[in-house]
């Protein structure tokens, strides 16, 4: 059975399928490939008009944990590493889809059979998801938190299994095999929480120029591109990754600065073997990019 992004718009899919019985987690040690290159990102932050509600959105759909808490930042992740940070900051207007900000974060899990329980469970509690898609090199679901910020939930592929022509990787938007998903090994295990070795896989941002976003990335943090669409979207990397940073300007083309007021994106991390200290740089539309080095 496939779906389309039309056929999940507004609710899970209506998929008659049973959890099983067991209560333990699948042990994951291996690294995700979009973490083994130079530069990648890490975590991200996000002001909240209601950061208690928000957090308990992505614990209980997401899976995420609560780390901790800091002043009125909640620190959440999946097993002792903080991937998002939600700050409370009530008296901010909610954000505008049309400008540039965030358009979603990627939480990658460690292997297919991780979405494919994220999924049997998004399914079982009826989880309102807004498309799922086959990009090729990954497959993934998407959602759209109480606060309109987009999240992606997804798995790759293995990526010895991509297709690139030189420096351009193959990738697209097919609809998602459910039932294929569904039927990968060890999806019968519940799924508590985000196994070890979930990451920000990708950040993706609403921006006025996918262009101007593209030769900002390549000057300022040395990503590479490896594929576009139309001009009006760019995804870049480092290490051969399908992708690490996408901009797009599908809904947002011509945007200017970001309102500070606005909930949504606080800043983006990134973890870079290129750097020896701790420095902040900001995008041509006010999105703030922390740079860290990376640990060894």
């Amino acid at each position: 059975m496939k779906l389309t992004r039309r056929d999940v718009v507004g609710g899970a899919a209506a998929l008659a399928v049973t959890a099983g019985a067991a209560r333990s987690e699948i042990k994951m040690d291996k690294i995700s490939f979009a973490a083994t290159a130079p530069t990648h990102v890490s975590k991200v932050g996000i002001k909240a008009r209601d950061a208690d509600s928000l957090s308990k959105y992505y614990e209980t759909v997401v899976g995420l944990r609560e780390i901790s808490r800091k002043g009125q930042t909640i620190v959440l992740g999946a097993g002792e590493t903080p991937l998002l940070e939600i700050e409370q900051a009530p008296a901010v207007r909610a954000d505008d889809p049309h400008s540039a900000g965030l358009y979603h974060t990627a939480f990658l899990l460690p292997a297919r059979a991780d979405l494919a329980r994220w999924a049997r469970r998004a399914i079982d509690n009826r989880t309102p998801i807004v498309g799922a898609s086959d990009h090729l090199v990954s497959e993934a679901i998407y959602l759209t938190d109480p606060e309109g910020n987009g999240v992606e939930i997804y798995a790759d592929r293995p990526h010895e299994n991509w297709k690139w022509n030189g420096s351009s990787v193959q990738m697209g938007t097919e609809a998602l095999d459910v039932a294929s998903l569904l039927s990968e090994a060890g999806n019968e295990l519940p799924f508590d929480m985000a196994p070890d070795g979930a990451m920000v896989g990708h950040l993706h941002l609403r921006v006025g120029s996918a262009k101007e976003a593209e030769s900002w990335w390549q000057n300022e943090l040395g990503l590479q591109t490896v594929a576009g669409f139309g001009g009006s979207a760019v995804f870049m990397s480092t290490g051969g990754y399908h992708h690490h940073v996408a901009a797009n300007s599908w809904q947002s083309r011509g945007a200017g600065r970001r309102d500070n007021d606005r909930s949504g994106l606080a800043w983006a991390e990134f973890s870079s073997a290129d750097t020896k200290h701790e420095r902040e740089i900001v995008d041509p539309w006010g999105n703030v990019i922390r740079i860290v080095p990376l640990k060894g």
